[in-house]
């Protein structure tokens, strides 16, 4: 299955429509059991991602497929040194031995020339010895591929993909990275929740892209599908996409999500695609 678990919601409160406080133990180890259930072996989390890689370890995630994120880079520090302790780390609170992707959380760093050579000097090696079997990055556009990729061959990239954020189609690097066989780990297709709240509540942040809201809403009457069908099957219909991630509250939620996914999806017009960043970036929210 396509579908891979977030898990930034089991060690963070997270999301515009998110709950205030993180998702409880007791659920989490509800969801994961529903996931393994639907066949969902891949779990995305990260050492920013607060006491969540340590509430998986606790439940216990070995044979699952885990991809996990290197923090920054701090300045003064024996860069190999560092990223080979932050990985130790974090394998003692998964309680695994291996992880299945380590992808860069900051990848501008490799842009910094001073350290650039030991990164993936190190990340290659933490490959080769088995510790870890793929490595990557995390971007929030397609623009800085065009700068990445000249420093490291990736086996994943996790970047933005959702109905209103086609970047990654449109500027050609999903069928590049296809090509390439790199695999392309789709994230935020809900925009943190955004993309399924009700036009008024989108409105009152939101506002400024008013015209786009009223033609989702517009375009969702019209093909009588619900915002939660489309903004799941659209990425799942595309070969290219190797995993699309999703990020739960709760049970009820992930259920919803995993019933969701089946059907087709009707074509997505361009009036509903958008480039601008302070809308798709959260950072800029």
């Amino acid at each position: 299955m396509k579908l891979t678990l977030g898990t930034v919601q089991f060690g963070l409160p997270y999301g515009i429509a998110g709950n205030e406080s993180k998702v409880s133990k007791t659920e989490v180890e509800a969801i994961l059991a529903l996931a393994n259930k639907h066949g969902i072996d891949t779990l995305d989390t990260a050492v920013l991602y607060g006491e969540s890689e340590a509430i998986l370890g606790s439940i216990g995630v070995r044979g699952w497929q885990v991809v996990t994120k290197l923090p920054t880079i701090p300045d003064h520090v024996d860069v190999s040194k560092w990223i080979r302790q932050q990985v130790t780390e974090s394998l003692s609170r998964l309680c695994i031995t291996e992880l299945s992707g380590l992808l860069l959380h900051r990848p501008e760093q490799l842009l910094v020339k001073g350290i650039r050579k030991e990164i993936v000097s190190t990340l290659c090696d933490l490959k080769s010895n088995g510790i870890v079997e793929k490595i990557g990055i995390s971007i929030y556009g397609p623009e800085e591929l065009d700068h990445l990729s000249n420093f490291m061959d990736f086996d994943i990239v996790q970047a933005p993909f959702s109905v209103i954020d086609r970047r990654m189609l449109k500027s050609g690097w999903l069928e590049k990275l296809k090509n390439n066989d790199v695999e392309f780990h789709a994230r935020s297709i809900f925009l943190q929740g955004l993309l399924l709240q009700s036009k008024e509540m989108q409105a009152n942040k939101f506002g400024s892209w008013q015209a786009l809201w009223d033609t989702w809403d517009k375009w969702l009457l019209d093909n009588k599908v619900t915002p939660l069908e489309t903004c799941l099957r659209y990425p799942l219909s595309f070969d290219e996409i190797d995993k699309v991630v999703v990020g739960v509250d709760n049970v009820t939620q992930f259920s919803e999500i995993i019933s969701a996914t089946n059907g087709e999806v009707p074509i997505i017009p361009d009036a509903l695609y958008t480039n601008d960043v302070n809308l798709l970036n959260p950072t800029y929210w």
